[in-house]
């Protein structure tokens, strides 16, 4: 008797012939075919991001039923390869159409290889850093069958306090622009069908960086002019670099959440900028817009967020409970669906995952490399930024006796800084273990502290001790990696914990103290600086912190990062930024009357009245574009032709740099410049190049900066993209407050 096959055996069978025999997408065409195939639950399917929390142990079996029913687009924080290559097939092989799933990650600033914190980064002023950076991710992560990063992120920040501030890339649009697309490049690679390229996704769009108070998730109030002229940008860059997607902001923009904005996802992204790249949401956050006030319920935020241009929903499931319904209705044109899915599936071929949808089994190697180890270590140094060195403690003599003070002098784990759910602190080099392989027994040691947050003098004792007989104190403090980032927002931004107490003991030695900040953000210094000789902030530098910055306080290379983002004396000075507005009334040093310079009795009126703090005066405590490095540069013959420009012209702004010190620099050229009249009043200075310049002792350089006039326009109150005939300053600098000063007319 012949033997009958089950019920379940035919139809697996079935299904993978019909999958085998299912043209692979090739052309826009064939993806638009196959969206004719897709029932509706299929392509609601395609909408949904499913997934787990970065440190679940959830099994990744539980999703294996909805991947073989298509109701599942893409998967997040997936990293057991066996399910990664299990899911696949169910996906390629047991579903009705065989799309292919796209696997998602949180691959921030490095996999395995940590690289400095984007803040770090863009400090580095140095997109080949970035890009390489990136590259090197995309390489490492996907091994683990990574195809999707949720980075970079370009939120524009003004506001210290933030903890995201660490993810961002400053508070200017050129710099941020310029970085935005080098990230895309190195995440995306040269071949979108490689196996290494990682889609990249812009976010968060847009505005989370003006939450008000600088606290997560909050309220951002941005006039239309403002988000074009400063908040937009980085995301246009990334728009014209192909970003594969993007995500939206967890804030409400002008009282719409952001996750459901149609003006910003369906007017700007798809209409002005011509982005096909699709849009996530972020996590849950299309039904947050419950919480927020501006939907009823799940149902009512699918179709809000789905309307305005929303593609694929993050982990909540209102696109998989009611966009079906919302269609069956005929609440929503099954039009809206259509087009997201497209957007989605396109993403999916361009990355090849329709012709080679497996993991890739190779590059396993890669991972912690040489090559990328020292990346890394370049990086760390690059993004260094010298902000005091007095009496030129820095660089330290070779043979000079060290006490290496301070509770991240050994901390393995928060040297990574924030967003790292795969770097391993077993591989971090701490400053600790390079200073021993450096120094031997000319090196002491004591933490002072247990963490950075501890509040007791517990320790002091013992740190006093080891610094008997040292030349130099060298105290490593600032941030737990915990203390930036996601929901950690700080009121008070000085060092925490007793930092500035044990600092002012060591100080009382009588020894040069070199104060090393590894942080998130800037660190309120105003009141611990004048106890200290030098200060070099070295963010969250990553992997290789230790042995860059022992080649750094060694002098074996100088620093050469500088300032993404105005540094404030307190926190009571934020938001403070370099491209403000003048005012009516703006501060000069001359006008600054500071509060223990007033007359007993004085005169209501008699203090100057003008825009500045009576405490704090009116600048920041080091301007945006500072560092400085072991040499000094001159700035001379500043040159602008033609003096005069057409709309259309080009402008040539050009100056000679010389290094005037004893040794070999890196010297960062900025242009900036100042349109002093327009319809909508323009900020004292604005950024519109920069150049990495290294100079050897005596050396000198031509300087020349192209900068058409293109460049030169702003969005008016109207909304128009303009550029205003009239007189204009420009400077070439090394820093936002001091440079060469000219002047050009356009007309």
């Amino acid at each position: 008797m012949k033997k009958i096959p089950s019920p379940r055996v035919v139809a697996l069978c079935l299904v993978a012939v019909f999958s085998v025999g299912m043209p692979k997408p090739s052309s826009a065409a064939d993806i638009e075919k196959l969206l004719a195939e897709m029932t509706v639950d299929e392509k609601v399917g395609q909408m949904c991001l499913r997934g787990f929390g970065s440190s679940s142990k959830n099994d990744p079996r539980l999703l294996e039923d909805a991947v073989r029913a298509g109701k599942v687009g893409a998967m997040l924080n997936v990293m057991d390869k066996a399910a990664v290559d299990r899911l696949q097939e169910i996906a390629v092989k047991e579903s009705r159409l065989g799309i292919p799933l796209i696997f998602g990650r949180d691959v921030i600033h490095g996999f395995k290889t940590i690289f400095p914190i984007p803040l770090g980064q863009t400090a580095t002023w140095n997109p080949e850093i970035v890009e390489l950076g990136a590259r090197i991710s995309a390489i490492e992560a996907s091994t683990h069958g990574i195809r999707w990063t949720f980075a970079p992120m370009l939120d524009i920040a003004r506001d210290a306090r933030w903890g995201r501030i660490a993810e961002s890339p400053g508070e200017d649009p050129f710099l941020a622009s310029v970085m935005a697309r080098a990230a895309v490049r190195g995440f995306q690679g040269e071949d979108l069908t490689s196996p290494t390229s990682l889609a990249a996704c812009a976010k968060h769009f847009v505005g989370y960086g003006a939450a008000e108070g600088g606290r997560d998730y909050n309220t951002a109030y941005i006039p239309e002019p403002l988000m074009r002229n400063v908040y937009l940008p980085p995301f246009e860059a990334a728009a014209e670099e192909g970003a594969l997607s993007f995500m939206t902001s967890f804030n409400e923009v002008n009282g719409i959440p952001a996750t459901a904005h149609e003006h910003l996802l369906r007017t700007i992204l798809r209409s002005e900028w011509g982005s096909d790249g699709f849009v996530v949401s972020d996590w849950n956050s299309v039904t947050e817009m419950i919480a927020h006030g501006y939907s009823a319920d799940a149902r009512h935020a699918a179709d809000q967020a789905a309307t305005a241009g929303l593609d694929m929903e993050m982990v909540s499931r209102a696109y998989e409970e009611h966009l079906a319904d919302l269609v069956a209705d005929g609440t929503m044109p099954i039009e809206i669906l259509d087009g997201a899915v497209l957007r989605i599936l396109k993403a999916k071929k361009q990355l090849g995952l329709f012709e080679s949808p497996e993991r890739r089994r190779d590059g396993e190697e890669t991972i912690l490399s040489e090559k990328h180890l020292e990346a890394a270590r370049e990086a760390a140094r690059q993004s260094a930024v010298l902000l005091k060195n007095e009496n030129a403690v820095l660089p330290l003599k070779d043979t000079a006796r060290v006490a290496a003070i301070g509770p991240l002098t050994d901390a393995t784990h928060e040297q990574l800084g924030t967003w790292i759910f795969d770097g391993r602190k077993k591989d971090s080099q701490t400053p600790l273990t390079a200073l021993r392989e450096r120094l031997g027994e000319r090196l002491t040691y004591a933490p002072g502290l247990a963490i950075s947050r501890t509040r007791t003098d517990d320790g002091f004792a013992a740190a006093q001790r080891a610094t008997e007989g040292a030349d130099v104190i060298v105290f490593f403090g600032g941030e737990e990696s915990i203390l930036s980032g996601e929901a950690h927002s700080r009121a008070d931004i000085r060092l925490p914990g007793a930092q500035q107490e044990l600092l002012r003991e060591l100080a009382a030695t009588g020894k040069p103290v070199v104060l090393v900040i590894l942080a998130g953000r800037p660190i309120a210094l105003n009141e611990i600086l004048d106890d200290v000789d030098a200060v070099l902030m070295a963010w969250h530098p990553g992997t290789m912190a230790g042995p860059a910055l022992v080649d750094l306080l060694f002098g074996d290379v100088s620093p050469s990062g500088r300032l993404p983002v105005a540094w404030p004396k307190a926190a009571g000075q934020i938001p403070i930024y370099y491209n403000h507005k003048n005012t009516g009334r703006p501060a000069t040093d001359e006008s600054v009357v500071l509060i223990d310079d007033i007359p007993v009795e004085a005169w209501q009126s008699s203090l100057g009245n003008t825009s500045h703090y009576l405490d704090l005066g009116r600048l920041p405590q080091f301007p945006f574009g500072f560092g400085l490095t072991y040499s000094k540069f001159e700035y001379n013959d500043l040159k602008v032709t033609p003096s005069t420009i057409a709309t259309d012209g080009t402008l040539e702004v050009s100056a000679t740099i010389k290094n005037t010190g004893s040794r070999t620099a890196t010297e960062i050229v900025q242009l900036y410049v100042r349109d002093l009249v327009g319809s909508l009043t323009r900020p004292v200075r604005e950024l519109k190049g920069f150049e990495r310049v290294e100079l050897g002792a005596g050396e000198e350089r031509r300087v020349t900066f192209e900068l058409p006039a293109s460049e030169l326009a702003f969005y008016n109150h109207r909304i128009e993209k303009v550029i205003e005939p009239g007189m204009f300053k420009v400077w070439i600098g090394p820093n936002a407050a001091e440079g060469l000063e000219g002047s050009f007319e356009v007309q």
